[in-house]
């Protein structure tokens, strides 16, 4: 290797940055200066995918290292488990987290801030319980027409500096400069909830793209399949929501764009790696889809982002197929930490560094309950090959598998729950562990984790990403559907997935 191993690391994970609307990957619908610039600077990953989904699951692949869709819907780190910062903590690398993303800090998500040496919760952002009434000397808070607990906490947003996304970027640099040049070592993740929904902004990122508007802003996207089809949106609905994520985008490049000053002017900036990643994507419209609906998962929601400055090596692409658990065993590698449990990641480093290695042949990725996606690349530069299958009959058996028995709550449905163990459910241990588990069983006419629900409509798919990337040709049935059917066998048994996982979908 060219470079020596960097003494610090930022991990910026901006929720719902969507791939396809980024200059740097060949967008020029939305404006991102400051994205745009750091591209320049970074390794380009062409080749990123989602693992586990959604927000939860996907950082526990980033901070916990193991896919977890495959076992369970949504959850904090599991008593067999540790997160990165504890092993980090145990080489004496200094931990940050600063944030504004909720579901960190509520039920479902319990503990994984718990082993930061120090975190910083900015408040207000969408579900965020933050405030019991609005502010009532700020005159003009718009009023919304559904997330009531947002519009409690919107009112006591005054200025643009005041919304979560910029204090959460003034935050980090602010402790960029004034703290972290205190520490020999350091990891500081930022795990900004922008350009999530509500895509709410004031002006004049509001009227950006869309000035001849009139009204309230549409900031709330539904979460449905067929949306202008089906009478959900009109044609200029669906140009208003998808305006307002740009401006929102727009508006957190900015604030970006101060981080990034605050690391360029910090005396460990030749020595730090700088990340820019994201969970997901975001359906703006693609295919008539629309947020993160029971579907599958398509390229804008799983195909991601991802960034790499590191020091001492060019910018350029890097077509190794690589997944959001890689992240996780890069930083371990980085700063020289072990870890007990079993993980799913491969370092990045190496790929970094050279860009004929590849990270990995395969890929898996999925929600609970739903489809499993494997992605397939045969060497480091071919395109990459989705196999997408679907329950062979009825979503059955469906298999939860958990000692931390939350889930995501829902603030306007208070009594949606995760079900509770029942006489069913049995002990057994895990891949790589020997502590007893609580193995649950659902059948039909069961009440279930709520992510189980929905129709299969798309069935079994197969798509061949290097000719066919907008995803329109179904090529389940020829050779490279059934060549894919075996690859996504043999990825699943090198993971140990449950046995239920094969009997569901109909794979020996």
């Amino acid at each position: 290797m060219t470079s020596t191993m960097p003494k610090h690391a930022v991990v910026v994970l901006l929720d719902s940055l969507n791939r396809h609307m980024l200059r740097a990957y060949g967008s020029a619908e939305f404006e991102t200066p400051n994205l745009d610039r750091f591209a320049t600077q970074s390794v380009r990953f062409d080749n990123h995918y989602s693992g586990s989904l959604p927000c939860m699951p996907a950082r526990h692949d980033l901070l916990v290292g193991s896919l977890d869709f495959l076992w369970r819907p949504w959850g904090s780190i599991e008593i067999w488990e540790e997160s990165i910062t504890a092993a980090l903590r145990r080489v004496g690398v200094t931990t940050k987290l600063v944030s504004d993303h909720p579901h960190l800090f509520e039920v479902g998500g319990e503990n994984y801030h718990c082993d930061f040496t120090a975190w910083d919760y900015q408040r207000g952002h969408e579900s965020d319980p933050w405030r019991t009434r609005t502010d009532s000397t700020w005159i003009g808070a718009p009023k919304f027409d559904r997330g009531p607990v947002y519009e409690t906490n919107r009112g006591w947003f005054g200025g643009e500096e005041d919304f979560p996304g910029p204090r959460v970027m003034t935050e980090a640099a602010r402790w960029i400069k004034e703290e972290a040049p205190g520490h020999d070592r350091f990891l500081l993740f930022i795990d900004e909830f922008d350009p999530h929904e509500p895509f709410d902004t004031p002006d004049p990122y509001a009227s950006m793209y869309d000035n001849t508007w009139a009204g309230p802003h549409l900031y709330w996207p539904p979460y449905a399949i067929g949306a202008v089809a089906n009478g959900i949106l009109t044609e200029r609905e669906a140009m208003q929501i998808r305006a307002q994520y740009g401006g929102k985008l727009t508006m957190i490049d900015a604030w970006f764009g101060r981080l990034l000053d605050a690391i360029d002017a910090s005396p460990m900036a030749s020595e730090t790696a700088v990340i820019v990643c994201t969970d997901h994507g975001h359906y703006l419209g693609e295919k008539d889809t629309w947020g993160k609906p029971q579907c599958p998962i398509f390229e804008p929601l799983g195909h991601t982002p991802l960034l790499v400055r590191w020091p001492g090596v060019a910018s350029g692409a890097r077509s190794a197929l690589t997944t959001n658990v890689d992240l996780f065993a890069t930083l371990l590698e980085m700063f020289g930490g072990t870890v007990e449990h079993r993980t799913h990641g491969n370092s990045l480093i190496s790929s970094i560094h050279d860009d004929t290695k590849a990270v990995r042949d395969t890929a898996l990725a999925g929600v609970w309950g739903r489809e499993v996606h494997l992605l397939a690349q045969d060497h480091v530069t071919a395109p990459v090959v989705k196999y997408v299958a679907a329950p062979s009959g009825a979503n059955e058996p469906l298999i939860m598998m958990s000692n931390r028995w939350s889930t995501m709550p829902v603030p306007n449905a208070p009594d949606l729950k995760l079900p509770k163990p029942d006489h069913r459910a049995t002990l057994k241990a895990m891949p790589g562990s020997t502590v007893p588990v609580i193995h649950q069983p659902f059948a039909q006419g069961d009440l279930l984790p709520f992510w189980g629900y929905g129709p299969f409509t798309n069935g079994t798919l197969c798509f061949d990403l290097g000719d066919d990337p907008l995803e329109e040709r179904n090529r389940s049935s020829d050779s490279i559907g059934s060549d894919h059917r075996s690859i996504l066998r043999d990825a699943l048994v090198d993971i140990e997935a449950p046995a239920e996982q094969f009997e569901r979908l109909g794979i020996s």
